[in-house]
């Protein structure tokens, strides 16, 4: 792990899917990516020297020159330390079945919506958070750290409490920022109305994402480079009064 980020190998042969994960990826917090490959002569070779840094791998299930599903169960095998993610087109039940007993950390079926990758990438963090530097956990604690989201179910569902770093007024700003811009904003426009650092609002909006109040989309600014746009969803003021 670099500066308390997770790192997380991309393994997918279409170069132009690859980039849009690697752009989601930089502009997640708590993320980077490690390495790129193509097929699974190259992941295995990133693998082989980068492995201590790489806590989660995005996984294609076609790639030229090795099934997916081997790939997986290959890393599973020799990188214990390492979750997967199956990031493919394939629909079929029977490699959806194997890659669950494969132990994948979660599944995502191509063209996948942003707030669909956001979702995963709060819980991994969350779920990993949980279990750092702990000795052992009750029943309770254990329960929560594993719950999985129903479609639809916000993260915080069950808990009125904010996270800390997350504080309700500016929350409210955010939302009616969003509500009163004309079109989607950018983490660093968001922080010029509100007068924060660029971090500060990329925080409050990645939690709004993570919360489906807003939405979240790539799109390409005035130097051609894609960049993270948030849209207030219908919810949001919705979900803000059940807090």
């Amino acid at each position: 792990m670099s500066d308390g980020q997770y790192g997380i190998l991309v393994i997918e042969d279409d170069f132009r899917i690859a980039d849009i994960h690697r752009a989601f990826i930089e502009q997640s917090d708590g993320f980077y990516v490690v390495g790129m490959a193509r097929n699974g002569s190259e992941a295995k070779a990133i693998m082989a020297e980068q492995a201590t840094n790489i806590q989660l791998i995005l996984l294609d299930a076609y790639l030229p020159d090795v099934e997916g599903l081997e790939l997986l169960w290959a890393i599973r095998r020799d990188y214990v330390h390492v979750d997967i993610v199956m990031v493919t087109a394939a629909r079929e039940v029977e490699t959806i079945s194997e890659a669950l007993r494969g132990g994948v950390f979660d599944y995502l079926i191509k063209p996948i919506e942003a707030a669909r990758m956001t979702q995963m990438l709060t819980r991994f963090r969350r779920e990993r958070e949980a279990l750092a530097n702990r000795a052992e956990m009750n029943q309770d604690e254990l329960d929560s750290v594993l719950a999985r989201l129903k479609p639809g179910e916000p993260l915080r569902a069950k808990s009125q409490a904010l996270p800390k770093g997350i504080d309700r007024l500016t929350l409210r700003r955010v939302i009616d920022a969003l509500a009163d811009a004309p079109d989607s904003l950018t983490a660093m426009q968001m922080a010029r109305i509100m007068g924060a650092s660029r971090s500060t609002a990329r925080r409050y909006l990645e939690f709004l994402v993570a919360e489906q109040a807003v939405s979240a989309e790539l799109g390409y600014g005035d130097v051609g480079r894609p960049e993270r746009r948030y849209r207030l969803l219908e919810a949001a003021h919705e979900w803000l009064a059940s807090l």
